[in-house]
């Protein structure tokens, strides 16, 4: 039983939830402690407060609590990662689901709570620019077009190569791997901190609508480790822009995304041709 619950116990006082908390429970009790100084006595009040105050209540933390994105709770999802579980993420487009790309049931659980066929691909996540030749191929790339493009709201697709360190039972069939490096620093932390890629997808399920607070897949929580909370994001739900980068010299835009004329600009700085569909 976690600290509140055990208090509540003790004083008969119910358990709310509070929207300041962002779904974790908080205890109403404050004018109930003013006139029970019996339970004061208990645990004094300026204590009481104090921890209301911290949200000092992580003791016990459910499946599916709401959790600030902060650097705080940086550690929290790195062992939840490790652990092979699915967290709830903010990126720099929309919410995310992710977990150990190297794990085939971690990676299998998010196919489940999205409702999603199993060859659709999922993307993976890295903490930094320089991550993403562990896991794809990037010599035929322009020096610094990679940096110019990321961290930012773009996915690269590019070919996994035979040294990947990636698993082959994360996108079976497929040699190409869309990859991600966000501009946002805690799912970047998180990436660091796991020492391997994570699979990322979008919160929600699959066919709906793209998630840009916590609440828009608030039935989902419940299949999450955590859900991170970092607010209303606020670039739409058009998500990144993906551009397959695989051919020498070429790009071809797979989705235009949120990021679509920056990063033609970019894709022509270094000189790189659109590869076009062919005339049927």
């Amino acid at each position: 039983m976690n600290f509140p619950a055990k208090i509540a116990e003790l004083s008969g006082i119910r358990l709310a939830q509070s929207s300041s908390l962002k779904g974790l429970p908080k205890l109403q009790c404050y004018q109930y402690l003013h006139h029970k100084r019996r339970f004061a006595g208990i645990i004094g009040l300026k204590e009481i407060t104090w921890n209301l105050s911290r949200c000092d209540f992580y003791g016990d933390i459910r499946a599916g609590a709401i959790l600030p994105a902060d650097e705080l709770r940086v550690e929290e999802a790195i062992g939840a990662i490790k652990d092979g579980k699915v967290i709830a993420v903010p990126t720099d487009t929309l919410y995310g689901f992710t977990c150990d790309a190297c794990s085939t049931e971690a990676v299998h659980k998010i196919y489940e709570i999205k409702g999603r066929n199993q060859t659709s691909p999922l993307a993976i996540c890295v903490g930094d620019v320089s991550d993403i030749k562990r896991f794809a191929v990037t010599d035929h790339l322009p020096h610094g077009l990679l940096n110019d493009l990321l961290p930012g709201p773009v996915t690269v697709v590019l070919r996994r190569g035979e040294h990947s360190t990636l698993e082959r039972s994360l996108n079976p069939g497929l040699d190409s791997i869309g990859v991600r490096v966000p501009d946002s620093k805690f799912i970047r932390a998180v990436a660091h901190g796991s020492e391997s890629a994570l699979a990322l997808t979008s919160a929600n399920l699959s066919g709906k609508r793209s998630s840009v607070s916590i609440k828009d897949f608030e039935c989902l929580w419940e299949h999450c480790a955590y859900v991170y909370d970092g607010g209303l994001l606020p670039s739409g739900r058009s998500g990144s822009t993906i551009v397959d980068l695989i051919k020498l010299g070429k790009y071809k835009i797979l989705r235009p995304g949120s990021a679509l004329k920056e990063t033609v600009v970019i894709l022509h700085k270094y000189s790189l041709q659109e590869e076009l569909e062919d005339a049927p």
